[in-house]
């Protein structure tokens, strides 16, 4: 990373360690030209702004310092949670500040295309009911139930999405957004699991000291999101934190989604659980049909959302002691009392007491925006993140430079 670039000053600004011209020249040593010529690009590209600074201290007075700020509301990011059954769609500003959301049926096994087809037109609404430009849109950010290869933004052998597998996900959001929503061109588009955006966004939101965080979402499926040093952990090609999937020797013929018996999933996730439920003559369809069942305490939720936090927490002993996460967080439909205490009777009892000495098990915070916050975050941390934000500094440079003629081979 080159230190003298306007990425590089935009970077310690956003994290807090310079606020000030004279800060940033002491941090990076350079000449006051050169941070002054180096800030003039991010004033031109509208990315930071000057605030007054609070009063100086010495009793002799002066001038407050000027200070430099990240403009947050310079443009927006498209963000999209989905799920197996809804989904939600929402307009933020770069602060993770939601401007408008939508929330609607979206059946996933439909397939990516009439799902993004789907999306595109929430999209348009909301735009709309945000009073915000299409041309102010700088990237969009979905969140998925399936492992995801996030540098090609492609779903990787999703069990719960059927025709998603491989499919380009940014090429047709970024088609369907130039015919419903419009604007100068193809933004980016970075597709991310579930999971692993729930962590990132509430590490972030509560937890920013916490080294090592795992998530575990229980909803229809079962999935872990894991966030070290701040970064989400995805594994060699971002199959990490699957552990729906992991194998219940005690239930050998319990036929999962994926093709596989005795699956984590296929016994105590919430699709699990509706099943279980229908059967016993309490017509159950989904996770979030359990979450309502719950929601009024029948006595055969309870029970089951026990018992599958006991299965749960029996797997979460050998990843803590694995991982040694300084916090546990449950979170999606079966988040609740019975579902936790169940998880808390089997962890603490099976994982060796050194790896849960210290160990916060606790409920989401966000609730049902982590996804979309997640998602935010990370296409923004990603856009202005210090390379990112100087190659696109020299490409709208070239784009204000239209008398610079291209050089040619002749």
């Amino acid at each position: 990373m080159n230190q003298a670039s306007a990425g590089h000053l935009l970077g310690l600004i956003r994290s807090g360690q310079a606020a000030t011209r004279g800060e940033l020249q002491r941090v990076t040593g350079l000449s006051r030209s050169t941070v002054g010529s180096r800030l003039d690009q991010l004033f031109r590209a509208g990315w930071i702004r000057e605030v007054a600074g609070p009063p100086p201290e010495a009793p002799t007075g002066g001038r407050p310092a000027v200070r430099l700020e990240f403009d947050a509301s310079h443009a927006v990011v498209l963000c999209a949670d989905l799920e197996t059954r809804h989904a939600r769609a929402a307009v933020l500003a770069l602060d993770g500040t939601l401007l408008a959301e939508h929330s609607g049926a979206l059946l996933i096994n439909q397939g990516p295309r009439a799902a993004i087809d789907r999306l595109t037109r929430w999209f348009a609404e909301l735009l709309e009911k945000a009073g915000a430009s299409p041309d102010a849109v700088c990237g969009v950010g979905l969140s998925v139930p399936g492992p995801v290869d996030a540098a090609a933004a492609r779903v990787v052998q999703p069990p719960m999405m059927p025709g998603w597998d491989g499919y380009p996900v940014r090429e047709e959001m970024q088609r369907a957004l130039a015919a419903s929503v419009g604007g100068r061109g193809p933004v980016p588009v970075l597709v991310e699991n579930d999971a692993n955006l729930m962590a990132y966004a509430e590490q972030r939101h509560a937890y920013r000291d916490c080294s090592a965080f795992l998530l575990i979402k229980v909803s229809t499926g079962i999935g872990a999101g894991v966030v070290v040093d701040g970064e989400m952990y995805r594994g060699f090609d971002g199959g990490a934190g699957d552990i729906g999937h992991i194998r219940l020797s005690e239930h050998p013929h319990a036929l999962c989604r994926c093709g596989s018996y005795g699956c984590l999933a296929a016994v105590a996730s919430g699709r699990a659980l509706a099943e279980q439920l229908t059967a016993a003559g309490i017509p159950t369809a989904s996770g979030s049909g359990v979450r309502d069942q719950l929601s009024v305490g029948q006595p055969d939720a309870v029970r089951l959302a026990r018992e599958a936090g006991r299965l749960v927490g029996g797997v979460l002993a050998t990843v803590v002691t694995l991982l040694n996460p300084g916090v546990l967080m449950i979170a999606g439909d079966l988040a609740g009392p019975p579902f936790l205490t169940g998880v808390r009777e089997v962890l603490y009892q099976r994982a060796m007491p050194r790896a849960t000495a210290y160990l916060q098990v606790v409920t989401s915070r966000l609730g049902d925006h982590a996804g979309l916050t997640g998602a935010a975050a990370m296409v923004v941390e990603s856009l202005y993140a210090p390379d990112q934000a100087d190659l696109r500094l020299a490409a709208m440079a070239g784009e204000r430079r239209p008398d610079v003629i291209p050089a040619t081979n002749e």
